[in-house]
């Protein structure tokens, strides 16, 4: 292992984890173009390449609530049986294409009972779905797999609801939990109270927090509601002054707590400048344990190859730093310790070592 840069090539070589990937959010275009078919809804286009690119463009607009809104219609083509079995199926095969070797997925089941499915329902399929294609993943020579987190939407009232979920299916593919939506105004200690379900039944949670709201977001994440991640978290940085850390920032390092970033994402939602200027690096540097993610393959147009290689080509990162961010990823993972660490030891870094 040397400090080189590396190529695009040997970056899809490499074998990759992902926390923090939304289902609604990777779609295939063509999926979602046949599937619209079926049920009578309209597109922006029925090109898939077009489609592709639709929702880029509409996501590069540098505002949260918009980039939340091109979701109306992957979300249109998840309320039935047929979509999400297809979508949970080929969100598998896609990672394991891009070499992921262990990733969770976060969805919140309450978006997709529109077409009469209950929650439960919801929960069963999906994790049907992601079963037949870790299968398939694993006969074609490409193993990966998968966790998913429950997803309760923070500006509705459901979210017990899904936490209670996420305690029922924990032994049936739930690893744990995360709120997700428009995070201004939406402060994560309006559902304490799932929170501290949660915790009393041992089922472990992320937040989405320091995106979209500053710092009382991730403070109210840690502190009061007892999040064991942060979904992004860049803003993190506001205390930090000069390579000195706040009382927070040093809570958040000290205490090994991860922080799910997602350069591309943060680009869209304006919660990043560049990728060269990603917060991401400078984290890395400082000894945080941050993780690299993609948030939402379709709408941002990326993979994790990309995600790796834009960080090598704009912000200067070297092998050492890819392989250090999937190790950070897997050591956070909401699966046992020992399965963790046998993906680190038997997979993650004999596939580096194997790369180059």
């Amino acid at each position: 292992m040397t400090a080189t840069r590396v190529d695009a090539d040997v970056i899809r070589r490499l074998p990759k984890a992902v926390l923090h990937d939304h289902l609604d959010g990777g779609l295939r275009p063509a999926t979602v173009v046949e599937l619209a078919a079926q049920i009578g809804h309209t597109l922006p286009t029925t090109d898939p390449d077009a489609l592709a690119a639709w929702y880029y463009d509409a996501a590069n607009s540098g505002d949260l609530v918009r980039y939340i809104a091109t979701f109306e219609h992957t979300l249109a083509v998840m309320q039935n049986r047929e979509g999400l079995l297809r979508v949970a199926e080929e969100y598998v095969l896609d990672l394991a294409a891009d070499g992921v070797v262990y990733a969770e997925v976060r969805y919140a089941p309450e978006l997709n009972t529109r077409g009469g499915l209950s929650m439960s329902e919801v929960v069963e399929t999906v994790q049907e779905g992601l079963a037949a294609g870790m299968a398939k993943a694993a006969a074609a020579g490409t193993p990966v797999r998968v966790g998913t987190l429950l997803c309760g939407m923070r500006m509705f009232d459901r979210v017990r609801e899904a936490a209670d979920l996420a305690v029922v299916y924990r032994d049936a593919g739930v690893v744990g939990f995360d709120i997700a939506g428009a995070e201004d105004g939406f402060p994560p200690a309006d559902h304490l109270a799932a929170f501290e379900h949660l915790r009393r039944e041992s089922v472990p949670f992320t937040i989405h927090a320091g995106e979209a709201h500053g710092l009382p977001s991730i403070h109210q994440a840690l502190q009061v509601c007892g999040a064991q991640r942060i979904g992004h978290g860049v803003r993190i940085t506001e205390d930090i002054v000069d390579g000195k850390l706040g009382r927070l920032a040093g809570w958040v390092r000290d205490r090994r707590i991860a922080l799910e970033m997602c350069p591309t994402s943060n680009l869209q939602t304006g919660a990043a400048t560049s990728i060269a200027e990603h917060p991401i690096t400078a984290l890395k540097d400082l000894g945080f344990r941050v993780t690299l993610n993609t948030d939402n393959r379709l709408v941002s147009g990326t993979t994790m190859t990309r995600e790796m290689t834009l960080l090598v080509e704009q912000a200067g990162w070297g092998v050492e730093d890819l392989r250090t961010v999937t190790v950070n990823a897997l050591k956070s993972a909401f699966i046992p310790f020992d399965e963790r660490r046998a993906l680190i030891e038997d997979v993650v870094l004999p596939g580096y070592a194997a790369a180059l």
